[in-house]
């Protein structure tokens, strides 16, 4: 009885999961397959579980039966439980979506009797999926592999307990909710309808600063003993009105080097320089456009500027990725989850991932950087290929100009034999129609001490599901070029095919090293081998040389992502023909990269090896991570080791380094020894320092203060409630700050100020006071929070002021005098904001407790009041205050949807224009006496 009247408690749930298309309704819920035993599902059989995970209850209930296989659980309530992106289709009798990670895509095929999770296959026995009424109810056993998760099902206790050693994703992110459950009440906010902060730029602020140095010994069996100490030094601040960052590093022997700065501002909004509604311009060390057929992507001293889309790409079919990468540090390069690129710093302190080809169809890239004190950091770039890259009756432009690979003051003499020298690009694009768009292009380049200047063309045009895009080219000593190119999506098939022709001696950063001819094809398909799913990709080359000699090269790649693993395989083969003599050797390479997590041990590494021919060359490098424990630091140290091996060298390597992490500075300390009896040791210390946000003074931090935004949050209690501190209003300390849905260890001093550092640089972000955990209810945050966009190195100022908070309540009854429960009522503020969601009970009773003094609006949700069949336009408003911190509504009678009222706008006529207890305005509503 007990099981049946908690399952009775949940309609309006069901109702809700129907709406949303997890539960099916009409013909279909009448269906009911039978299974080989023949059970089928029936009241005294059904349960109500709750979903724990540790001290977590997760979801609302989970709803299953007891069979004579065990127990059986609601899929649509597990996936609501769990935050699952996962689909059913029930007329197709599939499920489709992934767990805990995109990279770990889920097909659950009742007609195919097969489950697929990543790369693993599993079979569906034939009491796996039982179809009832709310949908498929899946063995929990069965649920357990499927999702690799550990659920055991107490009767005893109506639990459906996760077992697991290690903590899970969702129990990770019911961690950070519990420290720093964001804002009070939770509700998504469109940032844009938040207050903003903005800091106005200054003549000047002073700048943040990084600092990394270094200090080691090598005794090299082959290049003998010395001693090497490096520096780099990194700042950012505003001058003249604009942003700023400088980069200082030196050689081996400590001396300067190179000095990299830049001037610049950049808006996605595009609202710089007025009329040329520009998005970006920088002044300094910047980075050049690429083009189809003449110039590459070329960082060097110059200026830029264009309104062209912050994220857009330069070309259609590939894009470039460049930034800083100080010595120490590693990069990966994933799209769509694959990893497909590893790197180390080059001379210049960069990384580069040049000509990265894109799919049609969306590309999610995200580079992650790796430091030698344990820093990850993440940089996600969204690009679009397809209709959406086309801008219809829109012009972007793009003009720029600089001294290729020249920093804007360089110490020493990086003399280059060819290439090097002043360059420039002005393009224009425009979008014909929604399918077409024309690019031209002006280009002065100097290529192997020759200036040469070109004229470029482009028209790009959609055609069902691929783009192509033609485009012709002239230099003027006389040569030329043609391309094309096409991308394609069928399916889950990626094609792309290019070819490119010089005619004439043409030369370009597309054409060098005497190449006349590119002919490319490449293939992404995802292919199932047994019970394992590989995305595969497979790419032919063949290059034209005016020496008569043809190379023909071929690669394969395969990608596999496992709960705890991500691996890249790829074998690279490479046939070469020449005009005179024999023909040289084919080689033949494998290349593996791949990221790991074993327990506590973060593993990456990179291994290729010459399978055949000379001209490639074998190495292999491991490196694992894991934090430190005990009297070496706990979770403020970590360990590092590496392993290597390099064939050319003969030689094989081990190292070791510990870094311990304080509140001012970081310290590494790495050694390493070699099989030939080489060894070297070093010693970093990493801090960063800059003008305290709030008094004056410096401040040291570990944290990258430079190249990271900073925000200085101000709370008091805001007595009067005008949103302006007053001389007489108390600052309130230890109060907890969160930024955006993330747990940030800030709270407010004694003075009321706390300073949030570490924030990603031009990325709008919701400043605010984590509510669930202030000791006292009726002390409430006055706003759902304030939104910035940071900018690297200078702090922004937040007001976040407090109030006293009161409740309101009432009890909704249908216009028959019966209770209405499970309705979902919304608090909305006088700026139209959700600020709370509350479900009335059995009995219609509903309360909104730690309500904040103000005006607000107490409504129905659209989708619930659709569902019960009421009139949506019931509102009646609110105030609590310092005279009535409880506000009683009394009970409310709601009128039950009508055609004619539905098809009309929101009545205030008679009938609906009723008046709720005194002082109090309602509409849609009657009250009861």
């Amino acid at each position: 009885m007990l099981r049946a009247l908690l399952t009775r408690m949940f309609p309006v749930v069901v109702a809700g999961l129907a709406l949303a298309g997890f539960v099916p309704t009409g013909a279909h819920a009448a269906e009911k397959a039978e299974v080989s035993d023949g059970w089928k599902p029936n009241e005294d059989d059904s349960w109500l579980f709750d979903l724990r995970s540790g001290q977590y209850r997760l979801g609302d209930g989970i709803r299953g039966y007891q069979t004579p296989t065990g127990v059986c659980v609601d899929l649509a309530d597990m996936v609501l439980a769990l935050d699952l992106p996962i689909r059913v289709d029930r007329k197709l009798r599939r499920a489709t979506g992934w767990v805990f990670d995109e990279r770990r895509s889920l097909t659950i095929d009742r007609d195919a009797g097969e489950v697929r999770l990543g790369s693993r296959s599993h079979g569906i026995g034939a009491t796996a999926i039982r179809d009832t009424a709310a949908g498929w109810c899946v063995d929990v056993k069965q649920l357990s592999v499927w999702f690799e998760l550990p659920l055991v099902s107490d009767l005893s206790n109506a639990v459906l307990r996760i077992d697991s050693q290690e903590k899970l994703p969702f129990q990770l992110a019911a961690e950070r909710r519990a420290r720093g459950a964001g804002l009070r009440p939770q509700a998504n906010f469109d940032l844009a309808s938040l207050p903003q902060a903005t800091r106005p730029y200054r003549n000047w602020a002073t700048p943040s600063v990084d600092v990394v140095a270094s200090a080691g010994f090598v005794n090299d069996k082959r290049g003998g003993s010395y001693v090497q100490a490096r520096y780099e030094v990194f700042a950012a601040g505003e001058v003249l009105g604009q942003s700023f960052d400088a980069r200082l590093s030196s050689d081996n022997e400590g001396v300067p080097d190179s000095l990299r700065m830049r001037l610049y501002r950049t808006d996605p909004q595009g609202n710089l320089l007025g009329p040329l509604k520009a998005t970006h311009y920088a002044a300094g060390d910047v980075g050049l456009l690429s083009t189809g057929i003449v110039a590459g992507s070329a960082p060097g001293r110059g200026a830029v500027l264009t309104n062209r889309p912050v994220e857009r790409p330069d070309a259609f079919d590939r894009t470039d990725f460049r930034g800083d990468l100080p010595a120490g540090w590693d990069a990966e390069l994933y799209r769509n989850g694959q990893l497909l690129a590893f790197t180390s710093p080059n001379g210049d302190g960069r990384y580069e991932f040049l000509d990265v080809p894109l799919q049609y169809g969306s590309n999610r890239f995200e580079i992650v950087l790796y430091g030698p004190q344990g820093q990850i950091r993440r940089e996600i770039k969204q690009l679009q290929v397809g209709l959406d890259s086309i801008p219809p009756q829109q012009t972007y432009y793009w003009a720029g100009f600089a001294q290729e690979n020249a920093d804007l003051i360089s110490f020493g003499d990086r003399r280059q034999t060819f290439r090097r020298g002043w360059r420039g690009t002005l393009g224009l694009e425009r979008g014909l129609d929604t399918r077409t768009s024309i690019a031209g292009y002006a280009h002065s380049l100097m290529i192997e001490n020759v200036r040469r200047n070109y004229g470029e063309v482009a028209l790009r045009r959609s055609i069902g599901p691929t783009l192509l895009e033609v485009s012709g080219a002239y230099a003027d000593d006389g040569g030329g070029a043609l391309r094309a190119s096409w991308l394609a999506a069928f399916g889950e098939t990626y094609v792309r095919a290019d070819a490119m022709r010089g005619f004439g001696g043409f030369v370009s950063d597309r054409f060098i090293n005497n190449i006349n001819g590119l002919y490319q094809v490449s293939i992404d398909q995802s292919v199932k081998l047994g019970r394992t799913v590989l995305p595969l990709h497979l790419d032919l080359r063949q290059v034209d040389r005016t020496s008569g000699v043809q190379s023909l090269e071929a690669s394969a790649r395969a990608s596999a992502s496992f709960r705890a693993l991500t691996f890249t395989g790829q074998l690279d083969w490479t046939r070469s023909k020449v005009p005179i003599g024999p023909d040289p050797p084919d080689n033949l390479s494998a290349t593996l990269l791949a990221n790991a997590r074993i327990g506590r041990v973060r593993l990456r590494g990179e291994a290729r090896f010459a399978l055949s021919g000379a001209a490639a060359d074998s190495r292999a490098t491991v490196i694992a991570e894991w934090a430190g424990a005990g009297q070496f630091g706990g979770g403020d140290a970590e360990w590092r080791a590496e392993l290597g091996y390099d064939k050319g060298l003969d030689r094989a390597r081990a190292g070791l380094g510990y870094t311990r992490r304080f509140d001012k500075v970081q310290l590494t300390g790495f050694g390493e020894v070699a099989s030939d009896g080489s060894v070297a040791a070093s010693l970093s210390l990493a801090f960063s320092f800059g003008p305290k946000p709030q008094g004056g003074g410096w401040r040291v931090s570990s944290e990258k203060l430079a190249s990271r935004g900073q925000v200085m949050a101000e709370v008091w209690m805001d007595d009067n409630g005008d949103g302006i501190r007053q001389p007489g209003e108390a600052a309130l300390p230890d109060v907890p700050i969160t930024a955006g849905h993330a747990f940030v260890d800030a709270a407010t001093d004694k003075g009321g100020r706390a300073t949030v550092d570490g924030l990603e640089p031009f990325r709008a972000v919701m400043i605010g006071i984590d509510a669930g955990s202030l000791p006292d209810p009726y002390v409430q945050p006055a706003l759902p929070g304030v939104v910035v966009t940071p900018r690297p190195g200078v702090a922004t100022k937040v007001m976040l002021p407090m109030t006293a908070a009161g409740e309101i309540e009432g009890t909704i009854i249908r216009d028959g005098g019966n209770a209405i429960e499970g309705l979902t009522l919304e608090l909305v503020d006088a700026e139209g904001r959700v600020r709370a969601t509350t479900l009335t009970e059995f009995d219609g009773y509903f309360l909104f407790e730690s309500v904040a003094y103000g005006r607000y609006t107490v409504r129905i949700a659209k989708n619930s009041a659709q569902l019960l069949r009421l009139d949506g336009a019931f509102a009646i408003s609110a105030s609590p205050g310092k005279a009535a911190p409880r506000i009683r509504l009394g009970t409310l009678a709601l009128k039950p949807l009508r055609r004619d009222v539905a098809a009309a706008a929101a009545p205030t006529g008679e009938g609906h224009g009723a008046r709720g207890p005194p002082g109090q305005d309602a509409i849609g509503a009657e009250p009861m006496p």
